[in-house]
């Protein structure tokens, strides 16, 4: 049976106690990706958060991004590969210690780092030399086929090749950015379909229509659309119909 990874982000909430959907979202996943307080978040959330993804046995990683609350961590900053590798490090730190275990499973950049990363190898090879310093045996959740995957094998630090069920891609592989019409897919259905033919098939439909190869190992499903909840069982559900295992 194919078994695949199905992640979300979560904790991204502003309010001290508010979580949005998370509780909710959470049995649908094997992994969470929960904010450090740089983009989103702050002790009382992550803890909180924490707790729940514990609650459920979902494995646990942190989801560092720019220090831009305002952007939501959506808008590069302007900063160097040191202060990035310093800012991940602070940010893995502090959710840490937050777990009862005191370690993390994944370490997955979030927004604006995310997407700096896969395409610029300095940003992605101080992500992953500050992960790998921090605790060699995390995996590192980066975008299919881009540099953050390269960099990790470069260093040789463990990875996830990461894909997005309603995001469109752009034929070199990058995700279509937010700011751009059609970057995001509300279509259910659709979203259905695509996941499992990257999962049985390894390829997605770009944009423009083109076919691109990819071989994920972790599906990420966005917890902040207003049908979170309603779309996570519809996507597990069609996943284990076609006999894939979450896991």
């Amino acid at each position: 049976m194919v078994c695949i990874d199905l992640n979300g982000d979560l904790g991204e909430s502003f309010g001290r106690y508010t979580i949005g959907h998370d509780q909710d979202i959470l049995p649908f996943l094997s992994s969470a990706n929960i904010a450090c307080g740089f983009h989103a978040a702050d002790p009382m959330v992550m803890a909180k958060t924490v707790r729940l993804a514990e609650r459920y046995q979902v494995k646990i990683g942190a989801h560092p991004g720019f220090p831009d609350r305002v952007g939501f961590g959506r808008r590069v900053l302007q900063a160097s590969p040191e202060e990035i590798a310093n800012d991940v490090t602070y940010q893995i730190g502090a959710l840490t210690a937050f777990t009862q275990a005191k370690k993390l499973h994944h370490v997955k950049p979030h927004g604006a780092l995310y997407n700096v990363a896969a395409q610029d190898q300095r940003i992605a090879k101080a992500i992953c030399e500050a992960i790998k310093a921090f605790d060699p045996d995390l995996i590192l959740y980066g975008l299919a086929n881009s540099a953050l995957i390269s960099e990790a094998e470069a260093v040789g630090l463990s990875y996830a090749q990461e894909v997005f069920a309603d995001r469109h891609y752009h034929d070199d592989g990058t995700l279509v950015p937010r700011s751009e019409e059609d970057a995001v897919i509300r279509n259910e259905d659709e979203v259905v379909e695509r996941v499992l033919a990257m999962v049985k098939e390894q390829r997605v439909k770009t944009i423009n229509g083109r076919w691109i190869d990819l071989a994920p190992d972790t599906i990420c499903l966005h917890g902040d659309h207003p049908h979170a909840v309603q779309f996570a069982r519809k996507l597990t559900d069609g996943l284990k119909e076609h006999h894939i295992k979450i896991g």
